[in-house]
């Protein structure tokens, strides 16, 4: 082979070297999608206490909490080996999974008084303003319908005392000076819808 043939062999196959390396160096996305079911649960709905579920969740809410937490700038101890080296494209291929994948609710049962509380309180809170009108999320709006009654609590006493890091601030402002018994109300509410 010619030396100028070499030369163009070597410049075609340059790019296809730096792309199979980059790929290399990524995870495959079965593998990152194992990690989150193995605490997320099937799907990615959760049956673990305290443990969100990210089944029918917003493609851009799971892309935007992925790269927060990757970042440092949500810290979730929980994540940080995990997400160690997600590369943007993999965020968003997970996000892609996640979103369309079929909500299982949980299992936990929803107290028919908190419900009817939960639900006087979303109005007056205005929740739907901003989740949607039938609590299913939207950009990067979480989705609260199905959510882990569990979960939504402890996320709502984060956000009211100001323990969220990373969080929108917005959210802490709506749920300032709640009372436990208001936040649990709030969860067990749009857990049901």
């Amino acid at each position: 082979m010619s030396v100028v043939k070499r030369a163009s062999v070597a410049a075609l196959l340059a790019p296809l070297l730096v792309f199979a390396t980059g790929y290399a160096e990524s995870r495959p996305l079965e593998e990152r999608a194992a990690e989150c079911v193995a605490c997320h649960g099937p799907g990615g709905s959760s049956s673990t206490p305290g443990v969100p579920s990210i089944s029918g969740q917003p493609q851009f809410f799971i892309i935007n909490q992925l790269i927060l937490m990757r970042e440092g700038v949500r810290p979730v101890a929980a994540m940080a080996d995990v997400l160690k080296g997600l590369k943007d494209e993999e965020a968003v291929a997970l996000a892609e999974r996640f979103s369309s994948t079929p909500i299982v609710r949980s299992d936990e049962t929803a107290d028919p008084a908190l419900v009817k509380r939960g639900a006087e309180l979303a109005v007056k809170m205005r929740c739907a303003s901003c989740h949607m009108p039938g609590y299913e999320g939207s950009e990067q709006m979480p989705r609260l319908s199905g959510q882990r009654i569990d979960y939504m609590i402890d996320a709502l006493k984060a956000y009211r005392d100001d323990k969220r890091p990373g969080a929108d601030t917005a959210m802490t402002a709506v749920v300032y000076g709640a009372s436990d018994a208001d936040l649990a109300a709030l969860a067990h509410y749009t857990a049901t819808k």
